[in-house]
C-alpha cells in the first residue's frame, strides 16, 4: 500500500505561480512512477504530468495544457513529488491529485485526496 497527501493548493491570481506537493508513505519502494492529475467543476478528470520514480529513469512528461507552465520533480530521498505551475490561468482552476503507479501495474492505483487550486481572475 501507499498512501499519497497533497498540499500547497490556495487561491492564486491569473498569471501566478504555486507549486504543489505530494508526500508518498508505506511502500514507497514498489512506487514505478508518479503523476499528477487535475478535476475542474463538471468535467472529468485530466492527466497533466507524470515523473519516474527512480533517479535513471526517463524524463517527465506533460499535458499540452501543461507544456512550458508546469514541471513536475520527485525528490526521492523526501518520497515527495512536486508540481511547479506558472503562468496560471482560470482554466487550471481545479483539485489536482497525485496519483502513483507500482511496479506491475499499467495504471494508477493509489490516490491522493486531492488540494483544491483556485485561480482568480
Amino acid at each position: 500500500q501507499v498512501h499519497l497527501v497533497e498540499s500547497g493548493g490556495r487561491v492564486v491570481q491569473h498569471g501566478g505561480s504555486l507549486r504543489l506537493s505530494c508526500v508518498a508513505s508505506g511502500v514507497t519502494n514498489s512506487i514505478d512512477r508518479m503523476g499528477w492529475f487535475r478535476q475542474a467543476p463538471g468535467k472529468e478528470r485530466e492527466f497533466v504530468a507524470e515523473v519516474a520514480w527512480s533517479w535513471w529513469s526517463s524524463s517527465p512528461t506533460y499535458a499540452d495544457s501543461a507544456k512550458g507552465r508546469f514541471a513536475v520533480s520527485r525528490d526521492s530521498a523526501k518520497n515527495t513529488v512536486y508540481l511547479l505551475m506558472d503562468s496560471l490561468k482560470s482554466e487550471d482552476t481545479a483539485i489536482y491529485y497525485c496519483a502513483a503507479q507500482t511496479t506491475g501495474q499499467s495504471a494508477y492505483v493509489f490516490w491522493g485526496q486531492g488540494t483544491q487550486v483556485t485561480v482568480s481572475s
